[in-house]
């Protein structure tokens, strides 16, 4: 199938590309970048993109998709058609499944039913240790094999100092990072909300920012010392980031990323209503921490926008606070927050969103580029910065809708989406899986 994108505002940092352009799709493949292009293949489909954004197609390099142990709360299916619906054409996913994806054939597993429901590039990341134990290395070579981007226990930080050294001197023969979820678990133990005014406010345990900073500062010197690349996975607080921040000064082969959630919510909107929603890991940080993060995305010390879409079933959330479930979900909102919450407030530049959401996690994956160039596979999201979106349930794709973010009116979204070629997205309605492959509960049928 060919596609020709007319009169889009094309946007790539990575050629220095800003200005009104037509693109010509032919195959998985862009065979033209012009001002103005009149001579098509016939049959071509033109995809009008005057008044909107074209850029890389977006990437989500923190997801987690249940999938498999967890179908109940998402699928790989349910889970590509929640991120082709952000506008996302790639997504990394975490390895805290059931069974943990520790093995060569859970990665391909996860790959194959990716490649089944065709909306998305899925590349799974791997367990740095079996069964995220934290005490004998995962099968890292054979996940290499079969296609693993990237290696982390996330869920949980490594708490052995000696046991993270061994992981990233491994790692690091592959040209791999390793993604630290940083924890020590002794001093977050029962914590559920920040420590300090929200704990003390609410009543409940409270989780100290040092629990995640001086697992930011160890990591930080393992890199130094083994010189395996570090990606700190959802940052949520100033002092983690300043530490990122001088290592980053050093030529520290260290990244790391952030949420929305961290950089829009804050521990004050924990109210007395006590919604769930609002209960991730890491938690909530202080609007000190929050700034301190948007400042950091704006001048380039965050790599990465990530969602850490998170989904969970109803019974997980409607249930006291200190026994919901950590996290909320975030593929479909994650874009039109950015959008409205920075972007259109003049904070952050189009080419800071294109470079965190695009461009840097392939960057960090060591991943092939996308690129709106002739020659480069077509993956591309076409946004219209305009465009209204109300969050509801119906506007939702995951299979759960866990999020604090329902009702929100927002200003921006992805329009239309092409992965490989192939139109996922077509003016915000999802295409539809392949026929025959897939239950009502989401399992492959023979």
């Amino acid at each position: 199938m060919a596609y020709l994108i007319r009169g889009a505002r094309a946007i790539d940092p990575q050629t220095g590309l800003d200005g009104t352009r037509d693109v010509l799709v032919e195959g998985e493949r862009i065979t033209r970048v012009a001002e103005r292009i009149d001579e098509v293949p016939e049959g071509t489909e033109a995809i009008e993109g005057e008044g909107k954004v074209l850029v890389p197609g977006l990437f989500d390099m923190h997801v987690h998709f249940r999938d498999p142990g967890f179908e109940y709360k998402e699928t790989i299916a349910t889970g590509s058609r929640a991120a082709a619906k952000g506008g996302f054409t790639d997504v990394a996913t975490m390895p805290n499944t059931n069974p943990v994806c520790d093995t060569g054939t859970g990665v391909r597993y996860q790959i194959d039913r990716a490649r089944a429901a065709g909306l998305v590039h899925l590349h799974p990341v791997g367990a740095l240790t079996r069964g995220e134990q934290g005490e004998q290395l995962s099968e890292i070579g054979d996940m290499v094999l079969e296609g693993a981007c990237g290696f982390s226990d996330d869920g949980h930080g490594v708490q052995s100092a000696g046991m993270m050294r061994t992981c990233m001197q491994y790692v690091s023969k592959f040209d791999k990072p390793v993604i630290a979820h940083c924890e020590i678990e002794d001093l977050t133990a029962n914590g559920v909300v920040n420590e300090g005014h929200a704990s003390t406010r609410l009543g409940m345990f409270g989780w100290p920012a040092l629990g995640e900073e001086l697992e930011v500062w160890r990591d930080i010197e393992l890199c130094r010392l083994t010189g395996c690349p570090l990606h700190i996975a959802h940052i949520s607080t100033a002092r983690g980031l300043g530490y990122v921040r001088a290592a980053k000064a050093e030529g520290l082969p260290v990244t790391c990323e952030v949420t929305p959630n961290h950089l829009f919510l804050t521990e004050d909107d924990i109210d007395d209503s006590y919604d769930t929603n609002l209960k991730v890991n890491p938690p909530l940080r202080t609007k000190e921490d929050a700034a301190a993060l948007r400042e950091g995305l704006v001048d380039g010390t965050i790599d990465c926008i990530v969602t850490d879409h998170a989904p969970h079933a109803a019974h997980e959330k409607d249930c006291e606070f200190e026994i919901a479930y950590f996290g909320m979900i975030g593929l479909e909102t994650s874009l039109p927050l950015m959008l409205t919450r920075m972007v259109g407030t003049g904070e952050l530049s189009w080419e800071r969103l294109v470079d965190a959401m695009a461009i840097a996690p392939r960057r960090v994956l060591r991943l092939e580029p996308a690129s709106i160039a002739e020659g480069s596979v077509a993956d591309l999201t076409l946004i219209d910065p305009e465009r209204k979106v109300k969050v509801t349930p119906d506007f939702i794709e995951s299979r759960s809708k866990n999020t604090p973010w329902m009702g929100a009116e927002l200003e921006g979204c992805a329009t239309d989406v092409l992965m490989a070629g192939k139109r996922t997205l077509a003016d915000g309605v999802v295409a539809e899986a392949t026929p025959g492959l897939e239950d009502e509960r989401g399992f492959m049928l023979a």
